[in-house]
């Protein structure tokens, strides 16, 4: 008789692992945190503020460098630079984003030695629910266009104090801080991803040029083009060269 070959035992497997890489209930909170921070980005680009912008570093999802364009009142024409730092905790109640002006800013409501905005004073109770990166930009904004300061005015109470007792006084660091504005708007901080480059003097001659010869579009040709690019370049060069003298002596 043959001999039935013996059934071989079957190893019993594990069961799959379903938890998440995510595994503490700490971890799975900042994970969640910084997924709102994704959706309050994504909700700030389409509802910021008109002439304020902010773009996220390269490095972390809560580290943001800004810039704000004042076109009216006292601060018109002002180019502001700041960051916007969101601490770890942030998303929870009264946890505050921090935003610091890396341009000088003179303001009732900007610290003079830091250059940070005092958020606190305006909300001093922050509440996730109702309190975004949207408000806290908002908010931004409107110090620049207030005509009076109260009492809660305390980063700089020696600016709210001169603009109480002397206007013209006030006005006149204001337009100070203004003209500082616009000469360092081109410096640009380590790390910024949003960055001011200089016209190239070339650049501007090939617009001007452009502006006078291609009026007719009926006219432009290749050569044309070719003719007005090299013009620019010759026109960077000299300006370039007489720059270079100029420094020498």
């Amino acid at each position: 008789m043959s001999q039935e070959s013996p059934t071989p035992r079957r190893t019993a497997r594990r069961p799959k692992s379903h938890r998440s890489p995510i595994t503490s209930e700490a971890d799975r909170e900042q994970a969640l945190r910084d997924y709102k921070v994704t959706i309050e980005y994504k909700h700030l680009k389409q509802h910021s503020p008109s002439g304020v912008y902010v773009l996220p570093s390269l490095t972390s999802i809560r580290s943001f460098h800004g810039v704000i364009f004042l076109r009216r009142g006292l601060y018109a024409d002002a180019i502001f630079k700041f960051t916007l730092e969101l601490p770890k905790e942030y998303n929870d109640i009264n946890v505050w984003p921090k935003i610091v002006f890396t341009t000088t800013v003179y303001n009732p409501h900007v610290n003079p030695e830091t250059g940070e905005l005092d958020i606190e004073s305006a909300y001093p109770n922050w509440d996730p629910h109702r309190h975004y990166l949207v408000t806290v930009l908002t908010y931004l904004k409107k110090i620049f266009y207030m005509k009076t300061f109260g009492d809660d005015a305390t980063a700089n109470m020696e600016a709210r104090d001169l603009s109480r007792i002397d206007p013209a006084a006030y006005r006149q660091n204001v337009d100070k801080c203004v003209r500082e504005s616009l000469r360092c708007v081109h410096f640009n901080e380590p790390g910024c991803t949003l960055k001011f480059v200089e016209d190239n003097v070339c650049h501007e001659a090939l617009r001007e040029l452009m502006r006078e010869q291609f009026k007719d579009p009926a006219l432009i040709s290749r050569m044309l083009i070719l003719d007005v690019v090299n013009e620019a370049q010759e026109i960077g060069k000299k300006e370039q060269e007489k720059k270079a003298k100029s420094e020498e002596t």
